[in-house]
């Protein structure tokens, strides 16, 4: 059993690699093709190929290609009317012969579509009748009795794959694009949050002057619940943090320290971060910290001032990690 599953996992990985010598001069006419689309990309293919499509289509859109999918049965029934003369359609057919497929050829072609066939034989119906045909054919399922679509849907789904990435690259599609479309869940929120969105600041910012005693810091320490507090000049600008880790380490030492300034315990130039940074760089320069990880980061401005501090469990609630 397991021999099996192993050879099924290296037989659609042979089938990927196959596809590679095909990324060529009809691969390059799809990508112009579609970027010279001033309509949309429409994705039809029926069955197991019908389910490839569908999450081409999604992969499209979600990375600068408008796309969605349309399932040929129904277009058959009237769904056709979606498809306009400025669309290009990606049809999917490992034979190239599926019925479905077929019927709505001619209803595209009237209606002034560009096609591009993503097929398994070049030389079928379908092949034949689009202006662009993306080879995608393997020499065997890894199927034992060769007939559920396994390597051939792994290898479609990899090319569809390999032509959104390039569809990508050349629309110069960047990180805040896709966070638009991305704007719900743990993803959208590390791409979108910046530490204006998390940081505590105004009266909620703990901030000390150098001259206090330690033992008042720790009280400020205590009322605003962040286990750390800035250390700033008579200007506000930042020179130093206390938390109470450094207060804990004082203790090992005795209890004279706490009357002495906070200036005699901070940590002095820490890591701080400005406000127009994403959450996940600060999360970053916390965790990348050497020797030890941080779980403050001050918030300055352009000249130094203190307007902020953030927190690591601010982040954690708020689903950056």
């Amino acid at each position: 059993m397991l021999e099996n599953a192993r050879n099924v996992l290296k037989m659609e990985a042979d089938a990927i690699l196959e596809l590679v010598p095909r990324i060529n001069g009809q691969f390059t006419a799809a990508v112009e093709m579609i970027l010279a689309c001033p309509g949309r990309t429409v994705i039809t293919g029926m069955g197991k190929s019908g389910i490839i499509g569908r999450k081409m289509a999604a992969t499209l859109a979600s990375t600068g290609t408008p796309s969605f999918y349309l399932h040929p049965a129904e277009g058959i029934h009237g769904d056709l009317g979606m498809v306009t003369a400025d669309d290009v359609v990606i049809a999917l057919s490992n034979s190239g012969e599926t019925g479905e497929i077929l019927h709505i050829l001619p209803s595209l072609r009237r209606i002034g579509a560009k096609v591009i066939a993503m097929v398994g034989n070049p030389n079928s119906s379908l092949g034949k009748n689009a202006d662009v045909v993306l080879d995608v054919g393997v020499s065997k399922e890894a199927c034992p009795l060769g007939l559920a679509p396994t390597s051939s849907t792994t290898a479609a789904l990899a090319f569809g794959d390999a032509l959104a990435v390039a569809l990508l690259s050349k629309r110069k599609f960047t990180a805040d694009q896709f966070a638009v479309f991305h704007p719900g869940g743990s993803l959208g929120r590390k791409l979108l949050m910046t530490v204006a969105d998390v940081m505590h600041s105004g009266d909620d910012n703990p901030l000390v002057k150098g001259d206090m005693k330690v033992q008042d810091a720790l009280f400020v320490i205590t009322d605003k619940g962040l286990g750390a507090v800035s250390v700033v000049d008579d200007d506000n600008k930042m020179i130093g943090v206390l938390t109470d880790g450094d207060i804990r380490r004082g203790l090992s030492q005795g209890f004279s320290f706490l009357t002495r300034p906070v200036t005699e315990l901070m940590t002095k130039s820490p890591k701080t971060i400005t406000q127009d940074k994403l959450a996940a760089e600060a999360l970053h320069l916390m965790e990348s910290n050497k020797p030890r990880p941080i779980t403050v980061l001050p918030v300055i401005d352009a000249e130094k001032h203190v307007i902020g501090l953030l927190h690591m469990t601010d982040l954690v609630r708020q689903g950056v990690v």
